[in-house]
């Protein structure tokens, strides 16, 4: 278009060239400029005046091939002419417009013409001819991808898309031997680059030549500065001196009167001083040391005599100080002894030749040797050391390389962001497609864990302290805790025989009876007339101070919910039957403050950490059956292996412990894996991972493979770390959740994000 548009406006120019020439008495042409307010149509003059063309060549190569369709030309030009059949009357401009338009841009001067159709004056500028090398954005850029990896297309043939969505094959590179002769053959290889968007070498550009000069010179990037300019003297000259001081504020009293701390400091000193428990000088002792004589004394009766002293061993040929020629070491061997550490050396010194004896020089090992002895004789060893030669690398277990552990999560896919506060739980659905996820501004989002999509929203007044979903497949609703109530919700568009059941187990017609024994907890049911997906079908109203429930956990057939409450006057353990409707307190007593429970995957037993300790109890027995010691000075979070012989605790105090059960009461294993404290743990249902989050922003991620032969210990390997959340306010990621059918985790932070980490 733009070739089309050069020659047409080369022919109007030829054109009027040759009126001129046939019609000189004629008025001069009228050159036409289109404005921004009118149409294409709506058409201006100028003040009368032709503008100055540049001469054309009448043998040049445009007018020789135009040629040929010189009809064709005149019937756009007379088309053209039609289509530019408004005419505007031209005005001039104030003086002091130009002036001010002039001094203030450096834009073409506008002219200012009476508009045919509104009949007001406007400004009308000259048409913009931009070079087509003055702006890179025309360049064609076959690769559209955007900026995304590049290595997303390593096992691809092509590298991305064109603007028409054509694929972008990889262009052919050689091998080493190629390049090395491109290098030989193309001077100037050496000052390309790899473009990694388009896999090729791109010649660099005398400025970026220049700019990567600089930097090798450790120099300003930048060439027009200088750091050698004049200094700006704001405070030096005539009307610039500084008057004011830099402060008005008064002298304080503190510069001249004495300070009181100090006088105390002094005072607690000379009380010290005049106590007697700080001595000025200390006295001269005068008493001399007494030494005995530890061989001479007579051995006691009641005891054993000691040992006889070691004798020293005799002189060898090698210690002569004439020795055969033999004995002497090589420059080799004297350099190797020199080498080796003292306690290496297989002797303590090098056999020397000297002619004479009067020429054999003092013992420069005499003083260290007599003190040696000294010290044998004092500490009387009997026995003899044999030094272990332990290569170190043989005691760094050999643990498989990551790669032959996949999958495991080790990018982040997705991120879904709460607005109102932080991200502090997240629940993953059973069949693994749905994620329930809640902040402290009281917001519950249900969104899609593939694509991030939100489904629904509720919104509660009080902080979202605990969430989960039920284990069941058949019936699909997950808890909530908020404030010191415990809220079931229903997610939208469930197929109708999951809702009926649902519905019927959350809000039956008739209710169980009432429990003979009263509890203080109080189940609240939603009428089915007035219930709605937007408000909870069914809410647990804990007893009155007993604190915000910050832990909710289901047993495996989805019946019972146990939940604990912290930070209340009350706060204990409860647990919730949702087939009778009734709660109750398991436990009268506790010693200590409870931290987790949890319930055992395969067994009726029921795991209850406090701050030092988890003691695990039967529930069908009513009995305490272990205490386990993880030595961690305050837990903070814990998990079961899905096979339950197996189980990892978290603490404040950045330790990770590995416990088994059928093994002992301490742990198996400890990890340091983190700088800050361990917010959570979770074992994958299905594939041998578990993960830990900390305080310090990182995800630890874990092989944890469990053998069904009890002699084979459990293979505990560290595969990736997972940094993707700030650190807000001194926390990190708060809670972690594995995805129940495939090798992916979320996980919540204080940042509000809640990420998806894909393999």
């Amino acid at each position: 278009m733009a070739v089309d548009s050069d020659r047409r406006s080369s022919r109007k120019r030829k054109q009027t060239e040759e009126d001129h020439e046939t019609q000189p008495e004629s008025k001069p042409v009228q050159l036409e400029m289109l404005t921004d307010e009118e149409d294409a149509n709506e058409i201006s003059s100028d003040d009368g005046e032709a503008d100055e063309f540049p001469e054309i060549d009448a043998n040049s190569d445009s007018e020789a091939d135009d040629g040929g369709n010189s009809s064709e030309d005149e019937e756009e030009d007379v088309a053209d002419e039609d289509e530019d059949n408004e005419d505007t009357e031209e005005t001039e401009d104030d003086s002091d417009d130009l002036d001010s338009d002039s001094s203030l841009h450096v834009f073409p001067k506008a002219k200012t013409v009476i508009s045919d159709i509104t009949g007001h004056p406007k400004r009308v500028y000259p048409d913009i001819e931009p070079d087509y090398d003055s702006d890179s954005s025309t360049e064609d850029t076959p690769n559209r991808v955007g900026d995304i990896p590049m290595h997303w297309y390593d096992d691809l043939p092509h590298i991305g898309y064109d603007i028409n969505g054509r694929k972008v094959l990889r262009p052919a590179r050689g091998d080493e031997l190629d390049k090395f002769l491109a290098t030989v053959e193309d001077p100037d290889s050496w000052i390309s680059a790899f473009d990694k968007n388009l896999q090729t070498d791109k010649p660099l550009t005398d400025e970026e030549l220049d700019i990567i000069k600089r930097l090798y010179q450790n120099e300003n990037p930048d060439a027009n500065y200088d750091p050698y300019e004049p200094m700006v003297e704001w405070f030096t000259g005539k009307g610039k001196e500084e008057v004011m001081p830099l402060s008005a504020a008064p002298e304080p009293k503190r510069r001249w009167i004495p300070s009181k701390w100090e006088k105390q400091k002094v005072m607690k000193i000379v009380r010290a001083i005049r106590q007697g428990k700080i001595l000025p000088n200390k006295p001269k002792s005068t008493k001399k040391i007494d030494f005995y004589a530890i061989w001479s004394d007579q051995p006691s009766t009641l005891q054993q005599p000691p040992p006889p002293a070691p004798k020293p061993r005799l002189p060898t040929n090698s210690e002569s100080y004439n020795p055969p020629e033999e004995y002497l070491p090589t420059e080799e061997e004297r350099k190797e002894w020199e080498d080796k550490d003292p306690e290496d050396r297989e002797r303590d010194y090098l056999p020397q030749k000297y002619s004479s004896l009067r020429l054999v020089p003092a013992y420069d090992n005499f003083i260290k040797q007599r003190f040696n002895r000294q010290l044998d004789l004092y500490l009387a060893p009997r026995i003899q050391r044999v030094k272990l030669n332990i290569d170190p690398n043989s005691l760094i277990p050999k643990l498989p390389s990551p790669n032959t552990l996949k999958p495991f999560p080790n990018y982040k896919s997705l991120t879904f962001t709460h607005t109102t506060g932080r991200a502090r739980c997240v629940s993953v659905s059973p069949d693994g497609f749905w994620v329930a996820s809640g902040d402290e501004g009281g917001v519950i989002s249900l969104w899609e864990v593939n694509v991030g999509r939100e489904v629904k929203r509720w919104t509660f007044n009080g902080k979202v302290s605990a969430i989960d979903w039920c284990p069941r497949t058949d019936a699909t609703y997950f808890v909530v805790g908020v404030g010191e109530d415990l809220h079931f919700l229903v997610p939208p568009n469930l197929p109708e025989p999951t809702f009926s059941l649902t519905k019927s187990l959350l809000a039956p017609p008739t209710l169980p009876p009432a429990p003979t024994v009263p509890s203080p907890v109080k189940w609240e049911s939603a009428s089915s007339a007035s219930w709605s997906v937007d408000t909870p079908i069914l809410s647990v109203h804990l007893p009155p101070s007993s604190g915000s429930p910050s832990q909710i956990t289901w047993h495996r057939r989805g019946d019972y919910v146990a939940s604990v409450s912290t930070g209340g006057a009350q706060n204990g353990v409860w647990m919730h039957q949702i087939s009778r409707r009734h709660s109750q307190a398991p436990f009268k007593k506790v010693k200590g403050l409870v931290q987790a429970v949890l319930f055992h995957p395969t067994k009726p037993h029921f795991f209850v950490a406090t701050q030092q300790y988890i003691r695990l109890y039967n529930l069908a027995e009513q009995q305490l059956l272990k205490t386990l010691s993880p030595g961690i000075r305050w837990i903070s979070s814990m998990d079961v292996h899905p096979s339950g012989d197996h189980l990892i605790v978290g603490g404040y105090d950045r330790k990770l412990c590995w416990f088994d059960l059928e093994l002992s009461d301490k742990p198996y294993k400890s990890l340091r894996y983190h700088t800050r404290a361990i917010r959570s743990v979770h074992f994958h249902p299905t594939y041998p991972l578990f993960a830990s989050s900390s305080d310090d922003g990182s995800i630890q991620i874990f092989h944890a493979r469990v053998y069904n032969d009890l002699l084979t210990d459990p293979l505990i390997v560290p595969l990736k770390i997972l940094r993707g959340h700030k650190v807000s306010e001194g926390l990190g990621v708060l809670q972690i959740r594995w995805c129940n059918k495939q090798p992916w985790l979320l996980s919540g932070g204080a940042d509000g994000n809640v990420a998806v980490w894909y393999s």
